[in-house]
């Protein structure tokens, strides 16, 4: 949003004031956004991400790719088919079933390209990352919490995160978490801490960060990074009864961290279809309830990214169809760049 592109569509649900969350989209030019409903419908938001997410959304970004290539011919496009996601979180990178995701997501990719070297345009297909097996989670928050240095105010019977009073608190996504620290004093004390909890694999100070190529100046006084089987939680409570009513909705918005266990419906519901329906209904008729079918048990993953990973081949991939402009060997996340606009200008 808001880049110099000429077009730009992303997912952006509405909020209205009585708590609905609307599935919509955000697009640049405004007046894109009317034509895309009106040729696509509208864009399946809860099955882009949450216990829903499926093939069905990347369809729509298919679609929607091949319909802007062919009306306003762009210079490059950029796509995010977020397929393989889903189920390489939910089952890990080894689960037979992600077979049929990979056929699926094979057959997009192909009706785009396909389509597109028909005019001689060159194609790259990029992972962000690559994702790997783990067996549970590393509650970094809790941690925090358990020493003293995190705190929390009740709301309605809620604990909720109150980092400006908190001496250290971590942004969690995936493998890696970013640990702010209110007084420099401190920071020797929380690195020890992070050193001595189960599931930590390093913790980089100024000059970890620095090596590493992470010493930006958003990035926490630490930035710790999980061992390749675990992955850390945002979660601070104590007591899964005292969690904030949006720990257990599809809410990205409102967490500190990213949170995976909102692939999975909550275990404990003996009809799940029936809960989301009543929900629904309520919805429906103008009364004001939240979707809390999400449970709270951070077992469930079973692949996670974030480190670099042990072995090259489960790490992310860059694949041209000109051979002749990528590098031989390993390149770094920084040069990809640069590999792109030798494509355009080459």
């Amino acid at each position: 949003m808001y880049s110099s592109a000429n077009y730009t569509v992303t997912p952006r649900p509405m909020y209205p004031a009585d708590g609905r969350k609307i599935p919509d989209i955000y697009t640049q030019p405004a007046e894109l956004r009317e034509e895309l409903n009106a040729k696509f419908g509208t864009f399946p938001l809860f099955r882009f991400w949450g216990p829903a997410a499926d093939l069905v959304s990347s369809r729509w970004i298919a679609d929607c790719t091949l319909h802007l290539y062919r009306t306003y011919k762009p210079t490059l496009t950029l796509v995010y088919l977020p397929l393989l996601d889903y189920n390489l979180q939910r089952l890990g990178p080894h689960h037979e079933d992600l077979q049929k995701d990979l056929r699926q997501v094979d057959a997009l990719c192909g009706e785009i390209i396909n389509r597109v070297q028909v005019d001689g345009t060159k194609i790259i297909i990029l992972s962000e990352y690559g994702m790997t097996k783990v067996n549970g989670p590393i509650h970094i928050n809790r941690a925090f919490r358990q020493a003293g240095l995190l705190h929390v105010r009740e709301e309605l019977g809620h604990e909720i995160l109150d980092s400006g009073s908190s001496e250290a608190f971590a942004v969690a996504d995936h493998q890696i978490a970013h640990v702010y620290i209110q007084s420099p004093g401190c920071i020797k004390e929380v690195k020890d801490l992070l050193e001595n909890l189960a599931g930590v694999d390093s913790v980089l100070d100024e000059e970890g960060k620095q090596r590493c190529g992470l010493n930006h100046s958003r990035s926490g006084e630490l930035v710790a990074i999980s061992q390749a089987d675990r992955w850390f939680t945002y979660y601070y409570w104590l007591e899964d009864d005292r969690a904030p009513d949006f720990a257990r909705t599809v809410d990205i918005h409102r967490k500190p961290g990213y949170d995976p266990v909102e692939l999975f419906l909550d275990p404990k519901l003996k009809f799940p279809k029936v809960e989301i329906g009543s929900r629904l209904l309520k919805k429906q008729l103008g009364f004001r309830t939240l979707m809390d079918v999400i449970g709270l048990d951070a077992s469930l993953p079973q692949g996670s990214h974030g480190r670099v990973t042990d072995q090259p081949e489960a790490g992310p991939l860059l694949i041209s169809s000109e051979p002749n402009l990528v590098p031989k060997g390993s390149i770094s996340a920084t040069q990809v760049k640069a590999i792109i606009l030798q494509h355009l200008f080459d």
